[in-house]
């Protein structure tokens, strides 16, 4: 099995404030907790959780379509996270729900029957996050019938 790492530094600036570094050609991303705590200049770290299970299954999607020379065109995700308090009153995330849009009808699509029962499987955060949060996922197609969810 191969292994591989990822890292990210993070150097807090401020209060609630972290500059994130990729240590990628990219501008760092500077986060940050809503008020009261923080000032709410940049996305908190649930924003950031969420946004990563969504490109993540998003990307799964485009893959998987791709594996069957089929191309998804524009595609929108939505992730919601809700957010409640556990046992020792400390606040947690308790399910994440994400919708996947496609932009055009689910039957100009082949195989994708076949690409819908797979994709999840190829996203690594969403899987992994899945051990510990539940992450409910629904496809839609441009006509918003639901295709999978």
């Amino acid at each position: 099995m191969t292994q591989t790492t990822t890292t990210v530094t993070l150097t807090r600036q401020s209060g609630f404030q972290f500059l994130i570094d990729f240590g990628l050609d990219t501008p760092a991303l500077l986060s940050d907790e809503p008020a009261p705590l923080g000032q709410g200049d940049g996305p908190a770290p649930n924003h950031l959780l969420l946004a990563s299970v969504a490109n993540c299954l998003s990307a799964s999607l485009v893959f998987a379509l791709g594996k069957f020379k089929q191309d998804p065109g524009a595609l929108k995700a939505t992730a919601t996270a809700t957010v409640g308090r556990n046992e020792q009153n400390r606040l947690r995330i308790q399910a994440i729900d994400v919708q996947l849009e496609l932009q055009r009808p689910g039957a100009s699509f082949e195989h994708l029957d076949r690409v819908l029962a797979q994709f999840e499987e190829f996203c690594t955060v969403s899987m992994s996050v899945r051990q510990g949060i539940p992450i409910g996922v629904t496809v839609r197609d441009a006509d918003g019938a639901v295709l999978k969810g």
